[in-house]
């Protein structure tokens, strides 16, 4: 079974300025193994910027690593923003310096260009339904800028791709997230909804956790299935997943309906 890394992916219209969607936790190890993202001089950074798609820690932790003296612009919504940066006394190590860091609020269901006219690419953050990340639960309410997809088109080809790592299920926004996308990369926590409680791993099932489950009739598979996208690829795996068994049934299935797994190295193009 193929290692993986926690789910982060790096996206550039230029092949000089990179955007990094969420910051996982392993960011050091993932650009270690990815020369593009390697600075070319002295306290140079080719990441131009980092799109969260909510405040789990599993997906912005990794922004703490990034403390060094090469600014960063992060784009979020003011939710996400908020979420990271009250109350955490570790967050004074992204603000050593005026401009250190540059918060970009998301506005939702508005496109907005990332990075400069060179980059050609453009972004559209969409709501989807998700769970407060645990450390802000009883702190404050739910919002619909708590969990987001990213649509993110290349102006140069027409290209789409539509990003979405947190999926409770089917809404209005996911249909408006998939329609026209080239490649999607789709929420794969979970084969099945009771997958912890049967391997005797806890007691949440997946929608407890606001992930959709794959398999079944009414499984997000099944959703993937019907889409004219000409990749359709799970990300954010959990490490009980069967489909990570490249021989197993689970994996059998996807491939009968054209559905990949990502893996770190994987590549593609708009």
């Amino acid at each position: 079974m193929r290692a993986r890394t926690q789910e982060s992916i790096a996206l550039s219209g230029d092949g000089e300025s990179w955007f990094l969607i969420n910051a996982s936790p392993e960011i050091r190890a993932q650009l270690d193994a990815f020369p593009e993202l390697w600075p070319r001089a002295k306290r140079h950074s080719p990441i131009a910027g980092i799109l969260f798609t909510n405040g789990d820690l599993d997906h912005c932790l990794g922004l703490l690593s990034l403390r060094e003296s090469h600014p960063l612009v992060v784009h979020a919504t003011a939710a996400m923003r908020d979420g990271f940066r009250q109350g955490n006394v570790l967050y004074r190590t992204l603000e050593r310096f005026a401009g250190q860091i540059d918060w970009r609020v998301v506005a939702l269901g508005e496109e907005q260009a990332l990075g400069g006219e060179a980059t050609k690419l453009r972004v559209t953050a969409l709501p989807l339904a998700g769970n407060l990340p645990l450390h802000l639960k009883t702190l404050r309410a739910s919002s619909p800028e708590d969990n987001v997809g990213y649509v993110v088109r290349d102006e140069r080809t027409g290209g789409r791709l539509a990003y979405l790592s947190g999926v409770a299920g089917p809404s209005p926004e996911l249909e408006r997230a998939v329609a026209g996308a080239d490649v999607v990369f789709f929420d794969g926590t979970f084969w099945t909804s009771d997958e912890l409680p049967a391997a005797g791993l806890g007691t949440r099932r997946a929608e407890d956790m606001s992930h959709w489950p794959i398999s079944g009739p009414g499984g997000s598979l099944a959703f993937l299935s019907r889409l004219t996208a000409r990749r359709r690829i799970f990300i954010h795996v959990n490490n009980t997943n069967p489909m990570l068994r490249e021989d197993g049934p689970a994996r059998a299935e996807l491939a009968r309906h054209g559905v990949e797994v990502a893996f770190d190295g994987m590549e593609l193009e708009l």
